[in-house]
């Protein structure tokens, strides 16, 4: 592929790992692409974003697509423009914050599954070594990926969330979010309509305020796994975007698909 083709970077959300992307990698790698899916570690804002931020500058070069889902989003959103070449920004079922915002407030009203008044009726929490006074951690209960989380999923995938799931510690959801990449690199969006997590009406206006170029896939909160074509398409699109802005003059950027 030409020195341009960017290499694109997936970062998972709460309640999964790096396997979440697979349904997407496996397309990506056998097109010719580098695909890179670090750890997000869940335990703060601040702290995973310069995590991911420190790992696109160690481990890629030249130009970035950066891709997020959930948490990942908010995620990406601070570590866009502080690591790495990034060029484009695909969010998928995410969080795409403005500055001061949290996962927590953004939620609040929008009818969420997860945004209730008893929390422990639809997340178990444990604490966990070395966190901050008063954090703990949260699982996702079984009935919660069942019915809101991945719905959309055959009930032998589902069950293997529930036993594979990595929790996010609360920290992360109340963590303001800082200056965003998005005002400064164009931006994709992939919204689920069936989304439980964050429901679309809250998607689109995320979105939306984004200036992102959005499409819209009847898929739950994991729509990468359940619809991974809606996926591809975004980054196929952000790919394209930057070939044309990298090219070298005179030089048509592009490739066979």
């Amino acid at each position: 592929m030409p020195e341009s083709t960017p290499t694109i970077v997936l970062v998972h959300g709460a309640w999964a790992d790096a396997s979440s992307w697979n349904a997407v990698i496996a397309p990506l790698q056998a097109e010719g692409f580098t695909v890179l899916a670090p750890p997000n570690e869940l335990r703060g804002l601040t702290s995973d974003a310069a995590y991911i931020a420190s790992f696109l500058a160690q481990r890629t070069s030249g130009p970035v697509v950066l891709v997020g889902h959930s948490y990942g989003g908010a995620v990406i959103t601070n570590a866009g423009a502080n690591g790495g070449d990034v060029k484009a920004l695909v969010y998928v079922d995410a969080f795409i914050p403005d500055e001061g915002e949290t996962v927590v407030s953004i939620l609040d009203g929008s009818g969420s599954a997860l945004a209730v008044a008893d929390p422990t009726t639809v997340l178990d929490v444990a604490g966990y070594p070395g966190a901050p006074e008063g954090a703990a951690e949260a699982f996702l209960k079984p009935d919660t990926v069942h019915t809101a989380f991945a719905q959309d999923l055959p009930e032998a995938d589902r069950w293997t969330i529930v036993a594979t799931q990595r929790p996010a510690s609360f920290v992360a959801n109340v963590t303001p979010s800082g200056p965003p990449a998005w005002k400064t690199i164009p931006t994709w969006a992939v919204l689920g309509t069936e989304d439980k997590v964050i429901p679309i009406g809250t998607q689109r206006k995320m979105a939306e305020r984004a200036n992102a170029t959005i499409t819209e896939v009847q898929a739950s909160h994991v729509s990468m796994v359940s619809h991974p074509e809606a996926t591809l398409a975004a980054i196929h699109a952000a790919v394209e975007a930057v070939d044309e802005s990298v090219a070298p003059a005179g030089v048509e950027a592009g490739r066979a698909r």
